[in-house]
């Protein structure tokens, strides 16, 4: 395979902290029992935070236009914070750590040589959702906060990611979200009152018309 110029600079991620990366993928090969719970979680945590946005829109249902906005906002603030984190990979084309220290255990498997590991999506996603729910609810974002912290650590657990790549990763998904959900906040609120007043009613608000 021909090897093109970008792949020859790629950021080299064991250099960065491959060492760390290895002592938890080797803490992961003596925890067999928890090989499991993890690479469950690590590949079907992200719909926890469905879940708890659908709890954040039934509440604030009952609420202000403020509220509502912010609910309205966390998609739009998840699917930005995932384009953003998809350039920055296709800026850096980092190899997958089970590319460069191939001997290192792994619960998932190796992705194709062009899905490249810096920052991590997962991260980044689990990160803009838990900021945008803080901005919503405090109780309800600290658990989606929980939430992406055990993601973003399940990541380097089954030997996906590097530490550095969850730890950029998180800092995209949280500065994406928090912009994108403070600024819609301030904006949309008319718009959804526009909204609460016509066939979405329904959907936007518990009181009777």
């Amino acid at each position: 395979m021909t090897t093109s110029p970008l792949t020859t600079q790629a950021l080299d991620g064991a250099a960065i902290d491959g060492g760390l990366y290895t002592d938890v993928t080797d803490f992961a090969r003596h925890t067999h029992w928890l090989n499991e719970p993890v690479s469950v979680f690590s590949a079907f945590g992200i719909g926890l935070f469905a879940v708890y946005l659908l709890v954040a829109w039934w509440r604030a249902r009952g609420q202000g236009s403020t509220a509502m906005a912010a609910v309205l906002a966390t998609p739009i603030a998840v699917v930005l914070a995932y384009v953003v984190n998809s350039g920055i990979k296709d800026v850096f084309d980092e190899p997958r750590p089970c590319r460069a220290l191939p001997h290192d255990f792994l619960l998932e498997a190796c992705p194709a040589p062009d899905d490249y590991a810096f920052p991590s999506n997962h991260t980044t996603v689990a990160f803009a959702f838990a900021v945008a729910l803080l901005l919503i609810s405090r109780r309800l974002g600290a658990l989606a906060l929980v939430t992406a912290i055990a993601m973003g650590a399940s990541r380097v657990y089954v030997g996906a990611h590097y530490p550095h790549d969850v730890a950029v990763g998180a800092l995209v998904g949280s500065a994406v979200s928090l912009v994108t959900v403070l600024v819609l906040r301030r904006i949309a609120p008319p718009l959804v009152e526009r909204l609460r007043a016509g066939a979405l009613r329904p959907l936007l608000t518990s009181q009777p018309s």
